[in-house]
């Protein structure tokens, strides 16, 4: 994902004079071909990323269109009261990008997981939340904000992510979900990170003659009201997948939503991170298998769900 971003950061600065990168100190092969062309427009901000922010701000507000790009641990955490301040109550537009969300750095262990950031950022007035869940849907996003600039997160997973989407995603809308697969009696909705793991388990639940649809919810803020509205009306179960803590995530926001309906059909089952710090260092796809949202752990919780176990 973050080979994806670079390149289309890089194609978006060549025809746009107003973009300007800032880095915590982290890319700098990644963004060669962005500083050959555009060099006196990325800006290294070392290990400061409040300063960072405040900056992005300020710039933002002077008639530029900053992109903030680190670690999200670090972007997230460490700012947090700068993009509350300085971004988010100011309506700066600014797009953070957190490289590294969920557990892609599962390695480095729980200072460098981010479980928690989508809470965070979804509290914010002003604030979009994206959860980019292939490469393509990166490259879509990054456009998404130019085409209409305002405070964003952009949360984005390390390297490696196959692509879900077949295609370009001409038609991306922040706050539009993409159908990917229809069924009628499971709905998958998964966000970021997780959709490759939740296609693959769309086709097991087909294969155990349980018809599933499928969804990318790449926005979390804001939410997209119609499509749950539809799912809920004509599936038997929905669940929410997720590479975030359960408290304050997707599934939270969906519950939120779900909370004050009155004509639903559907029950609804949240699938993330379990509330404790993963005291683990491997990779991130053994981190997923202890969390079981790796798609065996995900079938699993699905099928004890609805009642097949």
């Amino acid at each position: 994902m973050r080979n994806a971003f670079a390149d289309e950061i890089t194609k978006i600065a060549q025809s746009d004079p107003s973009v300007v990168l800032l880095s915590g100190d982290i890319g700098n092969r990644l963004f060669d071909k962005y500083k050959e062309s555009c060099s006196d427009r990325f800006i290294n901000c070392g290990v400061a990323e409040a300063n960072m922010v405040t900056m992005g701000s300020g710039l933002a507000m002077s008639g530029m269109k900053p992109v903030a790009y680190t670690i999200a641990s670090f972007l997230i955490y460490r700012a947090f009261e700068q993009i509350r301040v300085d971004l988010s109550y100011h309506d700066a537009a600014v797009l953070l990008v957190g490289v590294g969300g969920g557990l892609s750095y599962a390695s480095n262990g729980s200072t460098h997981h981010t479980l928690e950031d989508i809470a965070l950022m979804r509290s914010l007035p002003n604030m979009q939340v994206i959860c980019a869940g292939d490469p393509l849907e990166v490259r879509a996003a990054t456009n998404a904000f130019f085409n209409d600039p305002k405070p964003t997160y952009l949360r984005i997973g390390k390297k490696g992510e196959p692509c879900v989407h077949d295609r370009p995603l001409e038609k991306f809308q922040v706050g539009k979900s993409i159908c990917i697969k229809r069924g009628h009696s499971v709905a998958l909705l998964a966000t970021g990170n997780l959709l490759s793991n939740s296609s693959i388990l769309s086709d097991k639940l087909d294969e155990s003659g349980i018809p599933s649809s499928l969804y990318s919810f790449h926005t979390i803020k804001p939410l997209d009201k119609e499509c749950l509205e539809e799912v809920f009306r004509t599936h038997d179960f929905v669940v929410t997948i997720e590479e975030h803590g359960l408290l304050g995530g997707f599934g939270s926001a969906v519950a939120e939503w779900l909370a004050v309906q009155t004509k639903t059909k559907a029950r609804l089952l949240r699938i993330g991170t379990p509330d404790q710090y993963l005291l683990y260092s491997g990779n991130q796809e053994a981190a997923r298998q202890t969390c079981r949202i790796d798609p065996v752990g995900l079938l699993e919780q699905i099928k004890h769900f609805i009642g097949l176990t």
